[in-house]
């Protein structure tokens, strides 16, 4: 199906979407298996859980992002507070707020920006429903990260209007925009490469100092070189505005160097209060320890526990959208739950 805008690059936009969202889905489907008590020894082990595994709302939402961005080329508000509700699947696993809001647009027209800005009392939700879905967004935009932070403030506005969860959305979006556009750097990235486990990781792998090394810039930044795990987290910073998101992730900078996960998540959460500022921090740091390695990243990610399905939705779509060499194993896309009929035909 052809775009109904001007845009000669419509087709590669689109594979660069589908490559993160095919990464944020899998994330989603194999996270979500890790609340099932019987498949936390395959956590442990780090062994592949048994059946077919199905996606929640992570990535049902994130489907609505990229449907709006292959119809319009930007975030349309109204189209996309009505793809969410028109696709809304009770049992995909949203979060109550969201859940009654989505029903109240769509049974009884209820508007979505009344709705949206008088969740908890006016505050708006900073729930991490925002972050969660906006990965594949980022690589739209890849060209330019800073639209890309802006389009997500706004597909966060849907539901999610809390000046945290604006700013943790702005991160994740950043993030993948930079990843997408910078591919990976040969260079020391502060993660383990290679398939190897974050645990076994030592100085070696992260001892030298990346702002004098050939991989302390981030491509896209407007200097050459290969992207970094530190660059990546400094350019992010930039483009989110001062708040608990912005300290989280200068935290996530100071502790690229450390390999334990448990200690990581202790410092920067790791979803378990469903919180922008309790999630994203963790996630950013998680993918950009594990550049180009998407086993690594989402066994890392996984072991933290927390929201588990939304924490491995946000890093699989992240590290995905460097390409095909850090896409998903086979395997594990084999195993994962195929893009919904509707999607399919929005993007032709």
């Amino acid at each position: 199906m052809s775009a109904p805008f001007s845009d000669p690059a419509h087709d590669e936009r689109v594979s660069r979407a589908l490559a993160s969202l095919r990464g944020l889905a899998v994330g989603d489907a194999l996270g979500s298996q890790f609340f099932v008590p019987a498949n936390l020894p395959c956590l442990r082990s780090r062994e592949l859980p048994p059946g077919h595994w199905q996606w929640t709302d992570d990535t049902e939402m994130a489907a609505s992002v990229m449907a709006v961005l292959a119809a319009h080329g930007h975030i349309d508000q109204d189209a996309l507070a009505a793809s969410f509700a028109a696709h809304h699947d009770f049992d995909r696993g949203y979060g109550p707020a969201v859940n009654r809001m989505l029903r109240l647009i769509r049974q009884e027209g209820g508007d979505w920006r009344e709705l949206a800005a008088g969740l908890f009392d006016g505050q708006g939700s900073w729930g991490n429903g925002g972050a969660m879905r906006v990965a594949p967004l980022g690589a739209w935009f890849a060209d330019n990260p800073e639209r890309a932070a802006d389009e997500a403030e706004r597909s966060a506005e849907v539901t999610h209007r809390h000046p945290e969860a604006v700013a943790g959305t702005r991160a994740v979006a950043a993030a993948t925009a930079l990843v997408a556009a910078g591919g990976l750097g040969a260079a020391d990235s502060r993660g383990p490469a290679g398939g190897s486990d974050p645990a076994d990781s030592s100085d070696s792998a992260g001892g030298s100092d990346l702002a004098e090394g050939p991989g302390g810039t981030v491509a896209g930044s407007g200097t050459a070189g290969p992207l970094t795990a530190e660059g990546l987290l400094a350019r992010v910073q930039e483009l989110v505005p001062r708040s608990a998101v912005q300290a989280g992730l200068r935290r996530a900078v100071d502790l690229l160097d450390y390999a334990d996960v448990g200690t990581v998540a202790a410092v920067l959460g790791c979803g378990r209060r469903t919180s922008t500022q309790d999630t994203v921090p963790f996630t950013l740091w998680a993918a950009a320890r594990n550049l180009g390695d998407f086993r690594a990243a989402i066994w890392t990610t996984a072991s933290a526990g927390g929201d588990v399905d939304t924490t491995c939705a946000i890093v699989g779509g992240i590290v995905a959208a460097a390409g095909s060499a850090a896409a998903p194993p086979e395997e594990w896309r084999e195993r994962t739950e195929g893009f919904p009929t509707w999607l399919l035909d929005a993007v032709g």
